[in-house]
């Protein structure tokens, strides 16, 4: 399983500056406030393919000229499209040990805080729904119960021992399946999304595939999605 939650993105309007800063383009940007204050963009030049709704809510929109740069230099891979790696994204994200060791391959423009098990494994009583436990049916769930069980007893042991048996907590970390589930706040970029949208959006995993779902999700979401290997820059302006 994976939970993906508490979404927020930040810096489209930083981006947009920093995106027309080498043509000295600025003046060629369309983007703005909906509706709000004297230089709204209005609906007719809202990048969104279907009529905007958020018609007078003063949120920042992308217009469909800076739109159209976006996707120009989305195709021409990374190097053009520098601009992605701006565009910050911060979320929860509640997986299995087993993904987020592939999840760690990322590593470079994201950073991460998460539930120490460290710290707090012992803080509450093992169950199954700690786990993800979905592939797991009738005699094969039998095993990760039977962990659980040892888990808790090893937990009650530990407690009654005041935290003082080091050994008690050293064999709940040893035991613990690479299943069980871990609470991660984390923080990447469009960049980053890029590669693992193009690696993982058909990967055996489950929580892949739903992750890059989530990423299709996200607003503007082709400028990550394209096939951003398929053309790179041909020498010409784009402005």
């Amino acid at each position: 399983m994976i939970k993906i939650e508490k979404v927020s993105i930040h810096g489209l309007e930083e981006t947009i500056r920093g995106m027309r800063n080498p043509m000295n383009s600025w003046d060629k940007s369309d983007s703005g406030i909906c509706k709000g204050g004297d230089d709204g963009i209005g609906c007719e030049n809202c990048a969104k393919e279907v009529p905007c709704e958020h018609t007078y809510d003063h949120s920042f929109q992308l217009g469909k000229a800076d739109h159209e740069l976006m996707m120009k230099l989305a195709a021409g891979g990374p190097v053009h499209a520098k601009y992605r790696r701006m565009i910050t994204v911060y979320l929860d994200i509640t997986a299995p040990l087993y993904w987020w060791k592939e999840f760690d391959t990322y590593k470079v423009g994201t950073v991460a805080n998460s539930c120490s098990t460290m710290h707090k494994i012992h803080a509450k009583e093992f169950t199954l729904e700690d786990f993800s436990h979905e592939h797991l049916i009738g005699f094969w769930e039998t095993p990760l119960r039977e962990t659980i069980e040892m888990l808790n007893k090893t937990r009650d042991l530990y407690l009654e021992s005041n935290k003082k048996d080091k050994e008690l907590w050293y064999r709940m970390i040893r035991l613990l399946p690479s299943s069980y589930n871990q609470k991660r706040t984390v923080m990447l970029n469009y960049e980053v999304l890029v590669g693992i949208y193009r690696w993982r959006k058909d990967h055996k995993l489950d929580e892949w595939r739903e992750f890059c779902r989530w990423i299709k999700q996200l607003p503007y979401s082709e400028i990550i999605t394209g096939d951003s290997e398929k053309m790179y820059a041909d020498g010409k302006e784009v402005n």
